[in-house]
C-alpha cells in the first residue's frame, strides 16, 4: 500500500496564541489551554513537571475514574498558559476510558473542559517509530501540534542520534529535542509553541480506501459529531473501528447508513479493515524513522536490552522481582511505622492540651474525640501512602514498573486481573488505602476497578490488633501461628475468587490486550519523585480527608450522646464514697457508652449478629471500627471497663473469657473468635477506603456497592464457620 504523503493532504496551518485565544474565551477561561500528550512511560508526566512545576491541582474528569492533572506555566512573553495532562494512550479509538477523555479533550466534545489551543505531543525519540503511531493521529485532530522528542540523550549514547530538521520537515510541525529529566530544551519548548501546526494526515490509504474515507468524511461533517477540522480524523475512526461505529449507530442513522457503505466498499476490495490503519501508519513511521535515524551499530546490545537478559529471564526475573516487592512491602511497613507512632502521639498530645485548655464539657469531647481525633485519622496513613509512592516513583523512573508488570501479568490474568494489579495488591497488604490509589498505573478501566474493589479484602496492618487480641485470648498456643496465616491465606483466597468474579459478571469482556512498552532503564531525577510523593500525598489529604473526617465526627455524636445524668451520678458518689476514682472513670465510660446511639445501635443489630455468635458488645465495637479496624480493641475495653488498653492488655482478655451469657454459657470462645476474625478479613470496616475509593472512582456508587458486597460475604463466611462449627460439636 502507498504510505506517501496524500498529494491533496492540507498543508500546516501556522498557530499563535494570540490568533487562538477565541477557543479558551469559548471555555470560560481566558488562558491559552496547552495540552500534553504522548504514549504510557514516554516521560510525559516529566515534561508536564518540568513546564509547571508544583503548580498543579489533581482531581477527576466529570463522571469518570480518570485522573485529571492541571497546572501553570509561563509563556515566553510573560503571560500564563493552562496546561493539561492527558491520559497516557497508545491511540486515540476511544476503546478505552482513557482514550476516550483524551480524544474528547483535543475535540473540544467535553464542555466542561476546553479544547486545546496546542497540543505538545511527547515522543519517546529511543521509541521513535512507536510513539509515531500516536502522534500522526494526533497530527490529524485538527488542533496544532509541537512535537517534543523526549530522551533524546538514551539515542545519543546508543550512537543513534535522530536528525530533528529532518523530522520537523516531514511532519510540517516543530520539533523540540528535550531531556525532560534534566530540563534540556524546556524552554525552547515553551518558545515553539507559538509555532505549532495542524499537518493533517501525512500518509494514506489504497485508492479504493481513500474513496470510501472521502464519502464518509463528507457524511461526518454534515452530521457535525465533531469540528469539521476533525472530520476526517473521525471518519477514519469509524471506518477502522467497530467500537466507534457502535457508538453512533443508534444517534444518527443517516450517518450509520455512511459509514455501512463505506465499510462495504473495503469489504468488497478485500481489505481487512480493523488491520489496515495500523498496517498503512506503522509503514509511515518507518519510512520516516529510516529517513531521520540510520541504522544502530553493531556494538551488541545496548545497556537496557543487557539488563532486561537478567531481570526479565524466566527463571531471574521472578526471583528479583519478588525480592524487590518484598523489600518495599516490609519497608513501606516497617519505615512508615515510627511516623505513624509519632503522629498518634502527637494527636493525643494535642488532644491533651486541647482538653487542658477549655476544661470539661461537650465543646471539648467534640474538639478532643471528634475533630483532632478525625485529623489524626487522615494524617495516621501519610506515612505509608508517601512512602509507597517514593518507591512507585523511584521504580517507574527507573525503567523497572513496566518490567514487574510484565513479569506477574501471566499469574494475575487467571484472576482476571492485570499484571499492573500486583503492586496495588501487594500494597493493601500495609493498608487499602495507598494500595487503592497506586491503582492509577492501570489504563484499562475494567483492570483498575476490580483492582480497586479487591484491594481492601487483602489483610492490612490494621486487622493485626484484632488478630493477636483474639488469638492470645482463645486460640492454644500450638495453634496461634496457623491461625494468623490462615486469616492471610483467606484474604488472598477471596481477592482473587471476587476478581475472578468480577470479571465474570460485572465488568466481563474480553481481556485487555497487554500492550507494553518497556521503556530505557535511567537514573530517578529526586526533584520529580519528590513532586510525585508531595502530588499524592495532598490529593489524599484534601480528597479523602475531608470525607474522613466528617465520618470520625459522626461517629463521636453516636458514642456520645445522648448523655444518662443518672449514670454520672452514680460514679460521682462512687468516687466520694471512697472507690478508685480511674476504676470508676472507666466503668461510667462503658455504661455510657451501653446506652449511647452507638451501644442501642449494637443491641438492635444484636439479633441479627447473633447467628454469628456476638452479643450486642461485639456489635458496639464493630460499629465504632469502621472509624478504623484497630478502634475495636480500645472500644471493648470501653465496654468491659477496662479503659485505656491494647491488643496486649491480660485484663481485657481476663474479662473477654469470663463473659457469660444469661444462661451461663460464655459469650467469647474459640469458634466466636474465629468467626470475628473471618468477619474482619472480608468486612470494609474502614472509612478511610471507602473515602478513598470515592475520590478514585469520582462516584459513590462504587464505594457503597463495596460496602455491601464485602459486608455480605463477611456475613455468610462467618455464618458458616460459626454455624458450621457449632454442628461439628466445636461451641461452648
Amino acid at each position: 500500500m502507498d504510505t506517501t504523503s496524500p498529494s491533496d493532504a492540507r498543508k500546516p496551518e501556522r498557530f499563535s496564541s494570540s490568533e487562538r485565544v477565541e477557543g479558551a474565551a469559548r471555555s470560560g477561561d481566558a488562558l491559552p489551554v496547552i495540552a500534553l500528550a504522548g504514549n504510557p512511560n514516554s516521560g510525559k508526566t516529566t515534561v508536564f513537571n518540568a513546564l509547571t512545576g508544583l503548580r498543579r491541582k489533581v482531581g477527576n474528569y466529570p463522571g469518570v475514574t480518570v485522573e485529571r492533572v492541571e497546572g501553570r506555566m509561563r509563556l515566553p512573553d510573560g503571560r500564563e498558559a493552562r496546561v493539561i495532562d492527558l491520559p497516557g494512550c497508545y491511540s486515540l479509538t476511544s476503546s478505552s476510558e482513557d482514550e476516550r477523555v483524551a480524544r474528547n479533550v483535543l475535540l473540544g466534545l467535553d464542555v466542561r473542559v476546553p479544547r486545546p489551543d496546542a497540543v505538545v505531543a511527547v515522543v519517546d525519540a529511543s521509541n521513535l517509530e512507536r510513539n509515531l503511531y500516536f502522534a500522526s493521529q494526533l497530527f490529524e485532530t485538527g488542533t496544532p501540534v509541537v512535537i517534543a522528542l523526549n530522551m533524546v540523550d538514551v539515542t545519543e549514547r546508543r550512537g543513534t542520534p535522530i536528525d530533528v530538521a529532518k523530522l520537523e520537515a516531514e511532519f510540517g510541525v516543530p520539533v523540540v529535542p528535550i531531556v525532560a529529566r534534566s530540563g534540556r530544551g524546556i524552554e525552547a519548548l515553551r518558545t515553539a509553541l507559538a509555532r505549532a501546526a495542524s499537518p493533517g494526515r501525512l500518509w494514506s490509504l489504497s485508492l479504493m480506501g481513500e474513496e470510501a474515507l472521502d464519502a464518509l468524511t463528507t457524511a461526518v461533517r454534515e452530521a457535525a459529531t465533531v469540528p469539521a477540522d476533525a472530520a476526517a480524523s473521525e471518519a477514519l475512526r469509524l471506518l477502522t473501528s467497530e467500537v466507534a461505529a457502535e457508538e453512533l449507530a443508534a444517534d444518527d442513522t443517516d450517518l450509520a447508513s455512511a459509514i455501512t457503505e463505506a465499510r462495504q466498499r473495503l469489504d468488497d476490495a478485500g481489505v481487512d479493515r480493523e488491520a489496515v490503519e495500523a498496517e498503512c501508519r506503522y509503514a509511515w513511521a518507518g519510512r520516516v524513522v529510516g529517513l531521520v535515524r540510520g541504522a544502530a551499530p553493531s556494538s551488541g546490545p545496548h545497556r537496557s536490552e543487557r539488563a532486561d537478559r537478567l531481570l526479565t529471564h524466566r527463571v531471574f526475573g521472578p526471583i528479583i522481582f519478588l525480592a524487590v516487592m518484598g523489600a518495599i512491602f516490609m519497608s513501606v511497613y516497617a519505615w512508615a511505622e515510627p511516623f505513624m507512632g509519632w503522629i498518634e502521639e502527637g494527636t493525643a498530645w494535642v488532644q491533651l492540651k486541647v482538653g487542658a485548655l477549655l476544661g470539661s464539657g461537650m465543646l471539648t469531647d467534640l474538639l478532643v474525640d471528634g475533630v483532632v481525633a478525625g485529623v489524626g485519622n487522615v494524617i495516621i496513613f501519610l506515612p505509608q501512602i508517601c512512602l509507597l509512592f517514593l518507591f512507585l516513583s523511584i521504580l517507574e523512573d527507573l525503567g523497572y514498573l513496566a518490567r514487574a508488570a510484565f513479569l506477574i501479568d501471566r499469574l494475575m490474568r487467571g484472576a482476571g486481573l492485570s499484571g499492573k494489579a500486583f503492586v496495588p495488591l501487594m500494597s493493601s497488604f500495609a493498608c487499602a488505602i495507598p494500595g487503592i490509589m497506586s491503582a492509577r498505573t492501570i489504563e484499562n478501566r475494567r483492570d483498575r476497578m476490580v483492582t480497586i474493589l479487591v484491594a481492601p479484602l487483602m489483610s492490612c496492618s490494621a486487622r493485626l490488633p484484632v488478630y493477636a487480641l483474639l488469638i492470645a485470648a482463645f486460640i492454644p498456643h500450638g495453634y496461634q501461628g496457623l491461625t494468623l496465616l490462615s486469616m492471610y491465606v483467606l484474604s488472598v483466597t477471596a481477592a482473587l475468587v471476587v476478581a475472578w468474579i468480577l470479571r465474570k459478571t460485572m465488568f466481563r469482556g474480553e481481556s485487555s490486550t497487554f500492550l507494553l512498552e518497556l521503556p530505557s532503564y535511567r537514573m530517578p531525577v529526586p526533584s520529580q519523585v519528590l513532586r510525585t510523593v508531595l502530588s499524592r500525598g495532598g490529593v489524599f489529604v484534601r480528597e479523602a480527608g475531608t470525607i474522613i473526617l466528617a465520618i470520625s465526627i459522626v461517629l463521636w455524636f453516636l458514642a456520645y450522646f445522648p448523655k444518662d445524668d443518672a449514670i454520672s451520678a452514680q460514679a460521682e458518689q462512687r468516687v466520694e464514697a471512697g472507690e478508685d476514682a480511674g476504676e470508676v472513670a472507666d466503668w461510667e465510660a462503658g455504661e455510657q457508652l451501653e446506652q449511647s446511639y452507638a451501644g442501642r445501635l449494637g443491641k438492635l443489630i444484636e439479633p441479627v449478629i447473633e447467628p454469628l455468635g456476638y452479643d450486642w458488645k461485639t456489635g458496639v465495637a464493630l460499629i465504632a471500627s469502621f472509624a478504623a479496624r484497630e478502634v475495636m480493641v480500645s472500644t471493648l475495653a470501653i465496654v468491659y471497663g477496662v479503659g485505656d488498653a491494647d491488643e496486649e492488655s491480660v485484663p481485657l482478655r481476663q474479662k473477654l473469657r469470663e463473659d457469660r451469657r444469661p444462661d451461663g454459657s460464655p459469650v467469647h470462645t474459640p469458634l466466636t473468635s474465629i468467626s470475628l476474625m473471618v468477619f474482619f478479613v472480608l468486612a470494609c470496616q474502614c472509612m478511610s477506603t471507602l473515602a478513598i475509593v470515592k475520590r478514585e472512582t469520582n462516584s459513590w456508587r462504587w464505594p457503597i456497592f463495596m460496602l455491601v458486597y464485602m459486608t455480605v460475604l463477611a456475613y455468610v463466611a462467618s455464618l458458616v464457620v460459626y454455624q458450621g462449627g457449632m454442628l461439628l460439636g466445636f461451641g461452648p
